[in-house]
């Protein structure tokens, strides 16, 4: 599968990439999770967005990335692989260019996810280590991970 990746800001997203971000987070968190949550939380605004898109242009992985905090924080969150990427290695190699994205833009800052908890082994492969107890976070257990800098 040939990806294609983009990086933006929110005010550079189109409707279609938009459009396509918010269904697939829809499909996955809300129909699939069996999840009812506030997805739309007023933070998209402030976040970077990584999209990968296949030769068809279809939308593949996505996850959104919060560097300009006000904290030493980095923030990835929404990391999501479409239904026909997944067991393909495309959950890492998005984890890798967030992770990528977050120490280039702010290499000073540690980086935090909320985890869903049964990916915990998947998060600690990719550097990541265990911060919290697991917390329930809209019906599903959550942990907080960190990534440590070296």
């Amino acid at each position: 599968m040939v990806l294609s990746w983009s990086l933006f800001a929110f005010s550079q997203l189109g409707l279609e990439d938009l459009y396509d971000i918010l269904k697939l987070r829809q499909e996955v968190f809300v129909v699939e999770q069996n999840c009812v949550y506030q997805d739309l939380d007023g933070l998209d605004d402030s976040a970077l967005h990584l999209v990968a898109r296949d030769e068809t242009g279809a939308l593949m992985a996505y996850c959104r990335i919060f560097t300009d905090r006000p904290d030493t924080l980095s923030v990835i969150g929404r990391v999501i692989v479409a239904p026909p990427g997944r067991g393909s290695g495309l959950g890492y190699t998005l984890m890798e260019r967030a992770i990528h994205c977050c120490l280039e833009r702010k290499p000073s800052n540690e980086i935090y996810i909320s985890a869903q908890a049964h990916l915990e082994d998947f998060y600690t492969r990719l550097g990541f280590t265990k911060s919290t107890e697991p917390y329930d976070e809209d019906g599903i257990p959550h942990i907080g991970m960190h990534y440590r800098l070296s």
